[in-house]
């Protein structure tokens, strides 16, 4: 998929309207002024490196936090229909953990993350527009936007550290410290990092689904359609010799045979 200059602007306008609603002074001038310093970077990244995860095109990063960012609201109110207790998280908290949870994603200050691939094999056979940027220090995607965000002077509640840092849940075998606890005392105090983790994933799987599931269904019916004649005429044979093998009378076989 492909996203048109304007609909990369328009989902920027989108991103910055929603800095705008949900988060309060003073990180909304300073998230902003971060989110406009690198606006040219954000705004053409992709969401991924490789055709077959989600949204690997120009500007399909943003488009994925802004649907990250709707389905948080949108599940915080199924939860809150369930009984949720929501004093242990503020709606600005689930924005800003929805919005900066796949920051790590952006690079550093001085390196984009993900770069056009040059191997043009790589390009082909895998399916890899980009490529990882090895001038980039390794950190997890959580880490590096958690940094990010110090770096620039933007505070965040440890509700907002937490939902980052775990939002890719058990996918992620660091998270399994703090998700996979049978303890009362030990386990999350938030409910927070589920839902922006249920919003990730409802996320990635409706971009997978848009860009994948009908090239799937297409190539299915391509294979169905190459299930030749000689094919079907072999497939025919091997079950009238079945047949014809367990009738004893030779009068009934020739009748059979000449079907």
């Amino acid at each position: 998929m492909n996203l048109t200059a304007e609909q990369i602007q328009d989902n920027w306008a989108k991103l910055m309207s929603r800095i705008d609603a949900y988060i309060s002074e003073p990180r909304k001038t300073k998230l902003k002024e971060f989110y406009e310093k690198y606006a040219e970077r954000i705004m053409l990244m992709p969401a991924a490196h490789k055709k077959e995860y989600h949204n690997a095109f120009p500007g399909g990063y943003v488009e994925h936090v802004l649907r990250v960012i709707d389905a948080a609201l949108d599940i915080h109110n199924v939860w809150v229909k369930y009984g949720v207790d929501t004093t242990t998280y503020t709606i600005e908290e689930l924005v800003f953990s929805a919005l900066n949870h796949d920051l790590g994603k952006m690079g550093d200050q001085e390196n984009e993350a993900y770069i056009p691939q040059t191997d043009q094999w790589r390009k082909d056979k895998l399916g890899e527009d980009y490529k990882f940027n090895d001038r980039l220090e390794y950190m997890s995607v959580p880490d590096r936007g958690l940094y990010l965000l110090n770096e620039h002077g933007i505070s965040y509640s440890k509700n907002e550290l937490l939902a980052i840092k775990l939002h890719d849940g058990l996918y992620d075998d660091a998270n399994k410290p703090y998700l996979m606890t049978w303890m009362p005392e030990t386990k999350p105090r938030t409910s927070l990092i589920y839902i922006i983790h249920q919003a990730d994933l409802l996320a990635a799987r409706v971009e997978f689904e848009r860009e994948w599931l009908p090239k799937l269904k297409s190539n299915l019916s391509s294979s169905e359609k190459n299930f030749t004649i000689t094919e079907k005429k072999s497939s025919k044979v091997t079950t009238k010799a079945k047949a014809l093998g367990s009738i004893k009378s030779d009068s009934l076989k020739n009748m059979l045979d000449n079907l």
